[in-house]
């Protein structure tokens, strides 16, 4: 029996769930300007990305692991420097984003983001930085979507304003950019130890 078989389930099926949220939530973004959920579906984009090239490289050897393991290190910058750009965009563009859609559309996200976490959180520790890389991605929207949520109810009943919307925005591509370096220093230290 293949050994990476149970891996490559779970990040084919996690690939599939962030492909299809990516488009509902791109879509709502779109309509209501938020920065919060722009960066997120970004994020959704590059989780299922990531996941592919998982499945792709489960039986190359450690050490070519190793290397897509950086390579998808700066692939998790992309959602982060995303988020950055489209948050510098909305101080000329200052619309307070409808609250009602963000928290539904941030809820819906949080659904799909526990539900990736839990299918990865049984083989987070299979293939090294691999599946380390997909889980935290997982683990972080989790947090990101919950911030997101919170972003629509503070802009719906305490302060009507593109600030908590704009402030989440970028606290997402802080954390994808940490993550980012979590997954660069776990790739670098399995690079070493495959040349050893």
């Amino acid at each position: 029996m293949d050994a990476t078989a149970p891996v490559r389930r779970a990040v084919l099926a996690v690939a599939a769930l962030n492909l299809g949220y990516f488009g509902i939530e791109f879509a709502v973004a779109l309509a209501i300007g938020s920065v919060a959920l722009f960066a997120d579906s970004v994020d959704f984009l590059e989780d299922a990305s990531v996941n592919i090239l998982i499945a792709l490289a489960l039986r190359w050897s450690p050490a070519k692991r190793a290397q897509l393991g950086k390579v998808l290190a700066l692939i998790l910058l992309a959602p982060a420097l995303a988020g950055l750009w489209t948050a510098g965009e909305k101080f000329f563009t200052p619309a307070v984003p409808a609250p009602l859609p963000l928290t539904v559309t941030g809820l819906g996200a949080l659904i799909v983001n526990l539900g990736c976490a839990l299918i990865l959180a049984r083989v987070r520790h299979d293939q090294g930085s691999l599946t380390k890389a997909a889980f935290l991605s997982a683990r972080n929207d989790a947090f990101a979507n919950v911030a997101i949520i919170a972003a629509g109810l503070v802009t719906g009943f305490v302060w009507p304003s593109i600030w908590p919307d704009l402030i989440v925005g970028v606290g997402i591509a802080l954390m994808n950019a940490d993550a980012a370096r979590e997954v660069w220093e776990a790739a670098h230290e399995e690079h070493k130890a495959a040349k050893a």
